[in-house]
């Protein structure tokens, strides 16, 4: 069966040589912003607090002067008058990152390259304590492992936080496709558990044949399965990201008839959950009326007046140098953006293609068309995309492996994408016999959860 996933309409470092923090930059600018790491979130001072040894951790980006940090040419990083500083210049592992009076010391130096922030006193890289994304974790100096938690996002202009920083909100741009329709699903909280990851984008909201959101059609918003799943993954500290649409089954988009009216119909499953995020799945038909795709993109507009910070996701299908334009284009004309277009790539044609290097280039082809949409540049563009993969054996027979996850993974480490899912975490196991055509498992070698846990590594 082919899978029934959702488009979703949602939402590097700092390109330039870099050297003893030499962020490339007009003469006598030094760059100032917020910093990003793991999680999406912002490195902080807590309590923004200008006093000596306050505390260096990981929050919410807020937009605050806690979190605005100047990039200065002497190798420092600075906020609020002071250094980041490795407390008492320690160089052992585990040793915190605090606020101080800048001294000139190799405690507060800082070497920026491939993502890593290297202490020039202990030679060690910044890193977020655990690896956790919490808020108020600290940050330390830890040996550089390349890992998600050691890897940070520059300020790129004066006064200028990163292009399009994840959604404050706190959404997570790693979110599993997770479908109570058929089968037998897993549970939430193994999987969490298992590998870290917190949200799972919930398949699929439907018409029921008319005007009116249920899942897969025939299924209530409240008192079933799928309020039951939500309840349990926010008791475990997750969320979820609702998907309307998918392969199979009758649109909403389609069954309702004005904008006003399919707005109305994603409002009642935003306020059923109080959701800070939803995901729209085009990849039927229906999607290619051209009515059809203005009453989506105008009724989106309306959502985001209506509901300010949620994070709209849209996912599209693509071919191998990128994704028909069309819809993106309806986008950028009605003044309709999202946090993140990501397309769904595979379903190619044939078996024995390298997917990990076939899903990246079909990724560069979704930046260069938001930017001839948008007037993006090239980060921009990246930071607004996402790729929704699908693990295992396909539904035209190729295969995608774990190592094709790691091949997608680095790449979206390196761009900042704003999404990073598949289809799905019912199939993340293995199968029992032979692969069945039930999207119960892989049908590769694997561990249960591998995939979910490569994915998990992300930080944005």
């Amino acid at each position: 069966m082919r899978r029934q996933h959702a488009v979703i309409l949602a939402t590097a470092l700092a390109a330039g040589t870099l050297g003893t923090f030499g962020v490339t930059q007009a003469a006598g600018a030094d760059p100032a912003g917020a910093v990003t790491g793991y999680g999406g979130k912002c490195v902080d001072v807590a309590g923004a607090s200008s006093a000596n040894g306050a505390a260096v951790q990981l929050y919410d980006c807020n937009g605050s002067t806690a979190q605005s940090w100047t990039v200065a040419s002497d190798g420092t990083l600075r906020a609020l008058g002071k250094c980041m500083d490795v407390t008492a210049a320690g160089t052992a592992n585990g040793t915190k990152i605090q606020l101080y009076d800048c001294n000139g010391t190799s405690a507060q130096k800082w070497t920026a390259g491939g993502g890593t922030l290297v202490n020039s006193g202990s030679g060690r890289c910044l890193d977020a304590t655990g690896p956790s994304s919490a808020n108020g974790t600290r940050l330390q100096i830890w040996d550089c492992a390349g890992s998600a938690n050691q890897t940070w996002t520059l300020p790129t202009g004066t006064g200028t936080p990163p292009t399009s920083p994840p959604p404050a909100n706190g959404v997570q741009a790693v979110a599993p496709y997770l479908y109570n329709g058929w089968g037998n699903p897993p549970d939430p909280t193994t999987i969490m558990n298992a590998t870290g990851v917190k949200w799972f984008t919930l398949a699929f909201v439907l018409s029921n044949g008319t005007c009116n959101p249920q899942w897969d059609g025939g299924r209530a918003l409240t008192g079933g399965v799928d309020q039951a799943t939500i309840t349990k993954i926010r008791a475990a500290g997750g969320d979820v990201v609702p998907s309307f649409g998918g392969y199979s089954g009758n649109k909403l988009e389609q069954s309702c008839t004005s904008a006003s009216a399919l707005a109305g119909a994603y409002q009642k499953v935003i306020s059923a959950y109080g959701l800070k995020a939803i995901d729209i799945d085009i990849e039927a038909d229906a999607y290619s009326n051209g009515t059809v795709q203005q009453r989506t993109v105008d009724a989106l507009k309306t959502v985001k007046a209506n509901n300010p910070g949620i994070a709209v996701y849209v996912t599209i299908g693509t071919g191998q140098s990128g994704p028909d334009t069309g819809l993106i284009n309806k986008a950028a004309a009605s003044g309709l953006t999202v946090d993140s277009w990501t397309i769904m790539p595979f379903d190619f044609g044939g078996a024995g293609q390298n997917m990990g290097t076939l899903t990246t280039r079909a990724a560069d082809g979704l930046k260069n068309a938001l930017k001839s949409a948008y007037g993006y540049t090239d980060d921009q563009a990246y930071r607004h995309s996402g790729i929704s993969s699908m693990n295992g054996i396909t539904d035209n027979n190729e295969t995608v492996t774990v190592a094709d996850f790691r091949t997608i993974l680095a790449y979206a480490q390196s761009h900042h994408l704003a999404r990073l899912t598949f289809w799905s975490a019912n199939r993340d196991r293995p199968c029992p016999g032979g692969y069945p055509n039930d999207d119960t498992c892989s049908g590769v070698s694997q561990q249960a959860w591998d995939f979910t846990r490569t994915f998990a590594q992300y930080g944005g």
